[in-house]
């Protein structure tokens, strides 16, 4: 069953985030091992954790080649019926990043929102994190302030300054309470879902075992991707050009009818 059960909802709703019980076959896994490896082999100047676009074919303003697979994946009806339980009926893909991180090198995410870095008005995203390996804590895994985001806000974050990171800014250290911390460990297949406002993050990879993740990024057709409120540029680490990104209704309508669907579209 691919729904979120109510308890799973309530776990959302209460802790910003959810493991669900259902996950992608071994098949399903294998097949999008594979589709990373070409995303890789087809971006050789770019580092596997800072993929963004990784469903669009085309080439992008940001300089990645993405693969169909991905977005064939963020259409599937089992996932779309995970992101309603968190979302509405009402769904719009505007996202996809894989996070890839190397055996031995792979990048740190700091401490961050995600809603620091996104133009959609009003601000919700549910992000789904699928582990195309297996994501544990001496890999890298995703880590959680469980709760963080049930003041609706987005908190002061300051630009980290240092060089081997996946995004640049960073919540303050003044705002950020590690105490209840939770490593999102997830065997590959697994996934979870987070709110746009829980603060998360990830280690660095020193281990001699790689840990690679797909988000697949979804908003409610009751926010605007307002495409102008950010400007181009790398301030967040990587080159970021939200003007020309694509958006697809995925489910229910556009309630807003203020979304432009034709942008970025070839």
């Amino acid at each position: 069953m691919s729904k979120l059960l109510p308890e799973e909802i309530e776990q959302y709703r209460s802790d910003g985030y959810v493991i669900p019980e259902f996950r992608l076959s071994e098949d399903r896994i294998s097949a999008l091992r594979a589709t990373m490896d070409e995303l890789i082999d087809k971006n050789p100047g770019v580092r596997p954790e800072q993929l963004v676009n990784a469903h669009i074919e085309q080439p992008t303003a940001e300089g990645v080649r993405g693969c169909g697979d991905f977005l064939d994946l963020a259409r599937d009806p089992d996932i779309l019926d995970l992101v309603e339980g968190a979302l509405g009926p009402d769904i719009i893909l505007w996202g996809c990043h894989l996070f890839c991180k190397p055996a031995g090198d792979g990048m740190e995410v700091p401490w961050h929102q995600d809603g620091e870095y996104w133009p959609i008005r009003p601000l919700a995203t549910c992000t789904v994190w699928i582990a195309l390996d297996d994501s544990v804590t001496e890999n890298g895994c995703l880590r959680v302030i469980p709760g963080s985001h049930t003041e609706r806000r987005v908190y002061d974050h300051d630009n980290d300054g240092r060089d081997n990171l996946v995004l640049n800014y960073r919540v303050t250290d003044d705002q950020l309470d590690e105490a209840n911390m939770v490593d999102l460990e997830l065997e590959a297949g697994q996934m979870s879902l987070h709110d746009v406002y829980m603060i998360h993050g990830s280690n660095p990879n020193r281990s001699n075992r790689r840990r690679a993740g797909l988000a697949l990024r979804y908003m409610p057709g009751t926010s605007v991707f307002e495409r102008s409120t950010i400007t181009p540029g790398d301030d967040a680490g990587f080159v970021v050009d939200f003007s020309r990104r694509p958006l697809w209704l995925m489910r229910g309508s556009d309630q807003t009818g203020s979304n432009d669907f034709d942008v970025g579209h070839s």
